[in-house]
């Protein structure tokens, strides 16, 4: 919202949530007509072996991408110590259905984290000024909004996974479970978006959390709901880079010990870069340009546009002409945009808001749920 303008915000997302869940299904169809069970084996089948391996790189780089951990104090340690103990056992899985129910509390604990979010938005309004820009329709930055937005949408790494997981898995049962999923991911996408954005308009940053004070209790339970969701499904993005691997070099079959090597090396290759950065909104950004760009709008459509013998104005192939043409509009501006005017980030450091010289400001505490408002605010400390 920030970076794109409040309304183009709700825009964009209202877009790429469709545009996901057309390419969710078109890719499916493109498996059907291909004859292929995998992402990566339809565009072998579709683009020969140079497209195979530019979707392995793709896929293979996204989870490099997750960031397992967003906390302020013991910041380093606590990473380790939850990839060691939690998210490395998780991603040893061999069946990706068995982190089925694990994903289950990863949206309970987001929809946790989403009612604080409510929550402050109406506690904390009234002490945080608006910027002058808040109510803009558009900003320049509206292409690198686009693609975190469709980042936060990408799965498309694991449909056919997701696919094949089913009871009856048909084009009809997968298109209603994608319908259903997208719808709900859009709702709890633009609540997010919405009330943060209301909270703190152009001081929000790219970590939404990042915003809230250190002494805000409610706020940091909300940051280790977060830390325990990211931990539940960091294992769903391994399992698709070890599918990779496991294809790409040993032929789709990978042994007892091999399989304990792989995932170790993913996971200590991702904890090494979240050790190293610690700006969540560049992170989003260049993903999103790079990585879900080309997986959401370019390949399926391309996939799609080889394989179906449809005439050119039937509406699957019209809307991935279009796809096609967005998604390659976005990669190559929005990586330019990203380099040029990279998004702020606040790299840990406690909001102007939140200094003790800021008596208007409430010491909020998880016991006093509703800060007490000040009779007289204290705006000299916003100016």
């Amino acid at each position: 919202m920030k970076q794109a303008g409040f309304p183009l915000g709700i825009l964009l997302l209202l877009w790429v949530s469709y545009v996901t869940d057309f390419s969710l299904i078109l890719l499916i169809k493109g498996g059907i007509l291909s004859g292929a069970h995998s992402y990566q084996s339809l565009v072998n089948k579709t683009f020969g072996f140079a497209g195979y391996l530019v979707l392995s790189a793709l896929q293979f780089l996204y989870p490099f991408i997750v960031d397992p951990g967003n906390f302020f104090i013991g910041r380093h340690c606590i990473i380790v110590l939850a990839t060691v103990v939690f998210a490395l056992p998780l991603s040893l899985y061999r069946d990706i259905a068995k982190l089925g129910k694990v994903s289950l509390i990863s949206s309970i604990l987001t929809t946790l984290i989403l009612i604080i979010v409510i929550v402050r938005m109406v506690t904390l309004d009234l002490y945080i000024p608006q910027t002058e820009d808040t109510w803009v329709f558009a900003k320049s930055n509206a292409v690198q909004a686009a693609g975190v937005i469709s980042f936060a949408f990408i799965c498309h790494h694991n449909s056919f996974l997701v696919y094949g997981s089913l009871e009856e898995p048909t084009i009809a049962k997968w298109t209603q479970v994608i319908h259903v999923s997208v719808l709900v991911s859009a709702f709890i996408s633009m609540l997010f978006a919405t009330c943060g954005y209301l909270t703190f308009t152009g001081y929000t940053q790219g970590d939404l959390l990042e915003n809230y004070c250190r002494n805000d209790d409610l706020v940091t339970f909300g940051r280790f709901c977060y830390g325990i969701t990211v931990i539940l499904t960091y294992p769903i993005e391994c399992f698709v880079t070890r599918e990779v691997i496991s294809t790409v070099c040993f032929g789709g079959n990978l042994t007892t010990v091999f399989h304990i090597a792989v995932t170790v090396a993913i996971v200590a290759g991702a904890t090494i870069i979240s050790l190293a950065i610690d700006c969540l909104g560049i992170v989003l950004e260049l993903s999103g340009v790079l990585c879900a760009a080309p997986l959401i709008f370019i390949i399926p459509s391309a996939c799609y546009l080889k394989l179906s013998e449809e005439r050119w104005n039937h509406f699957d192939k019209i809307m991935s002409y279009l796809m096609l043409i967005v998604g390659a509009i976005m990669m190559g501006v929005g990586f330019i945009m990203v380099v040029m005017h990279p998004q702020d980030c606040s790299h840990g450091k406690e909001m102007f808001y939140c200094s003790s010289e800021n008596s208007s400001f409430p010491n909020i505490s998880f016991s006093h749920f509703q800060p007490t408002k000040p009779s007289v605010l204290n705006m000299s400390a916003f100016q």
